[in-house]
């Protein structure tokens, strides 16, 4: 039966997917790879128990093997394009032209999706191998025992029982277990136009994790400043961090029973960055002292995150959201305040940095780039001084 795709999205659907894994930390592999599809296909409502078994159809290193079931609004194109790209994102090589079974750090396939048979040059559903794999009828007759194959006409168990592979999967103790964020609280930065607020938006409801923005718009003083910025500079810079502190004072102290990290799309210490270049000496040397008091107060980021861009896409970025009291940026003053940022990465020595040069990439109009972002997020060592620079 040939489906139009249409008539598929804007609705939940039952999608069955297996993972395999038989290089590198073959259990973390597969933990990983569920965790990309909890953020980007759909909400993982039930997984099988771990197995290892032979490689199947060459001879290679043994695999470990699991099945997860998810709830998704996606067609299977998209879930085709986005396990697909998941395997890319974590090192997989395309796979062999002449057909061939290879070792690989992560495979996911397709197993059903709901109780539809759906045939296409690059997706059959259900998988046509099925019924052959015991390393996949096994977490199957564990999880979906009475799941009928739409093709078949038997459950699961009634597959596993008529099975003639060989192979006898042994089952781990581990199971896979989706994780909460390592990170308890991410501080996501850039200089003005770079995608900041775009991009944290975007990621926290991603990984269900709270979100903090930058209240730039409520300020008074902003529009002001960049029409007389000598006059209005210190009291915007005050008024700044006096909402700054209050937010994630308030913020990053209220629990929150279903979201167990914080994204922002600013740190405070950007105070200090623009006030340094805004104000004069006499002024920034009393606004310092207000900061250091208020600054010992307040929760460090587990992870620093700078999205650079380089001026002239700064500019172009500025223009095109149109906002009217921007419009007299400079590319000087975007120099002055991306040096600030530069100085303050060098000194730090107990923050956790990553710096994602994103100058020649637009991942709002290209999603895969936005795909590697995170990826390069989520890979990025748990530790303090750690500093990393990226380009996509």
């Amino acid at each position: 039966m040939l489906w139009d795709w249409p008539i598929l999205v804007d609705m939940m659907h039952k999608v069955v997917l297996s993972l395999g894994s038989n290089l590198g930390d073959r259990f973390a592999n597969l933990k990983t790879a569920s965790q990309y599809l909890s953020y980007w296909v759909g909400t993982i409502v039930s997984n099988s128990s771990v197995y290892e078994t032979m490689a199947w159809g060459f001879d290679g290193q043994n695999f470990l093997n699991a099945v997860v079931v998810l709830e998704s609004s996606l067609s299977p194109s998209e879930i085709l394009k986005l396990t697909q790209l998941i395997e890319s994102l974590m090192g997989r090589k395309k796979k062999s032209s002449n057909g061939e079974y290879t070792n690989r750090l992560i495979d996911i396939d397709i197993l059903y999706y709901d109780q539809l048979i759906i045939s296409f040059p690059n997706l059959t559903i259900p998988h046509p191998q099925i019924q052959f794999r015991n390393f996949v009828l096994y977490p199957l007759a564990e999880i979906l025992p009475n799941f009928f194959h739409p093709n078949l006409y038997l459950n699961h168990r009634d597959l596993l029982s008529l099975s003639t592979d060989p192979n006898k999967p042994k089952i781990l103790d581990n199971k896979l277990k989706i994780n909460n964020l390592e990170y308890n609280f991410i501080a996501i930065e850039g200089n003005i136009g770079a995608g900041k607020t775009t991009f944290a938006k975007q990621f926290a409801s991603d990984v269900n994790a709270k979100l903090v923005l930058e209240r730039f718009e409520e300020n008074p003083f902003l529009p002001k400043f960049y029409k007389d910025p000598k006059r209005y500079a210190f009291p915007l810079e005050m008024s700044f961090l006096a909402d700054r502190y209050q937010q994630l004072t308030d913020d990053l102290s209220q629990y929150d029973l279903f979201k167990t990290s914080v994204v922002s799309d600013y740190y405070v210490f950007k105070s200090l960055i623009f006030s340094k270049v805004t104000l004069s000496p006499e002024e920034y040397t009393l606004y310092r002292k207000i900061f250091n008091f208020m600054y010992n107060d307040l929760a460090k980021p587990d992870l620093y995150i700078y999205l650079y861009q380089n001026v002239d896409r700064l500019l172009q970025n500025i223009k095109k959201r149109g906002r009217s009291y921007e419009q007299s940026i400079t590319g000087e003053y975007l120099t002055q305040i991306h040096e600030g940022y530069m100085n303050f990465i060098k000194t730090q020595k107990d923050l956790n940095i990553l710096i994602l040069d994103i100058s020649d990439i637009d991942f709002v109009k290209n999603p895969e780039y936005y795909y590697q972002m995170v990826h390069k997020i989520l890979s990025h060592p748990l530790k303090k001084g750690a500093l990393t620079i990226s380009k996509l």
